[in-house]
């Protein structure tokens, strides 16, 4: 089970040289003591500190002298072997030549300072580095630095200094955008999702509504108004409305149109009806006074 514990490095760096020193201490939010640093070497077996390598003190272990042999994972673990802390791996060089990266996973959108480093030489020489084993590019003060990691910055490091030979390989980790603290845990809340995705379909079938409705009442308008205007008693009406305005229609044709329609009333027996009985009153009168 993985708590709020990690282990720390100092110096902080993945590789070391042989015969440096270095401490790892067990941190927790409770600053308490009880916990112990184990090692997995890259040959050997599961040990923890004072058995035969590094000296205890409390949560803290100090390595006074490193060998090659020392190389491995490393981790924080409670008293009775119920809780671990995430692990490290350290690599303890015994050739000339080092990079220095980050032990812990560096954070998504952070800048991390990779350098090359030789056992021998007083100030910084001009270094290769590669990533996942392709050549990156030549630093001339040796060190290169990456902005604003992400994801697919992650990958095996590794550089060269002419004349003095190549590093040890280091996996660098990137992180997410949580972040994680001893006692706290933040997240980013993910972004809204743009405003016009939920508005602009239900504008859409607004619109489409609209068009549904008015498409076939405009259609309808237009059929009846056919069916009207050449109906005989409406043309009747409409010549009678203009000779009663302007005097644009003239008796005779309003007649004329008068003794067709009286020719087609019949009933669905084929009775036939006076016309004044299907006129309106006040067509009545216009007739009498027109013809």
């Amino acid at each position: 089970m993985f708590v709020d514990v990690r282990l720390t490095v100092s110096p902080s760096s993945s590789q070391i040289f042989r015969r440096e020193s270095v401490s790892l201490s067990c941190e927790d939010e409770d600053s308490r003591d009880g916990w112990t640093v184990r090692r997995n070497p890259t040959k050997g077996e599961v040990s923890q500190c004072g058995g035969g390598w590094g000296r205890s003190d409390g949560s803290s272990c100090a390595i006074k002298f490193a060998f090659p042999v020392y190389s491995g994972s490393y981790w924080c673990e409670s008293s009775d072997g119920s809780t671990i802390s995430s692990m490290i791996n350290l690599t303890v060089s015994g050739g000339s030549v080092i990079l220095q990266s980050p032990v812990l996973p560096v954070m998504e959108g952070d800048d991390v300072t990779l350098t090359c480093r030789t056992e021998t030489a007083t100030s910084n020489l001009p270094a290769d580095f590669y990533k996942d084993g392709s050549f990156i590019r030549t630093e001339p003060a040796g060190h290169m630095t990456i902005h604003h990691v992400s994801r697919s910055d992650e990958g095996q490091y590794k550089c060269n200094m002419s004349g003095h030979g190549e590093s040890p390989s280091s996996w660098i980790s990137v992180t997410g955008t949580t972040s994680t603290t001893l006692g706290s845990t933040t997240s980013t809340p993910p972004s809204d999702p743009p405003v016009f995705l939920f508005v602009v379909p239900p504008v859409c079938v607004v619109v489409l509504l609209v068009l549904l409705v008015l498409l076939p009442i405009k259609k309808k308008h237009k059929k009846m108004r056919s069916q009207i205007t050449s109906h005989p008693v409406a043309l009747i009406v409409i010549m009678v409305n203009n000779s009663q305005s302007d005097g644009a229609e003239s008796p005779n044709r309003i007649c004329s149109e008068w003794q067709r329609f009286d020719s087609s009333i019949v009933t669905g027996k084929g009775k036939a009806i006076h016309p004044n009985q299907t006129l309106p009153h006040y067509l009545q009168r216009c007739r009498l006074k027109i013809c």
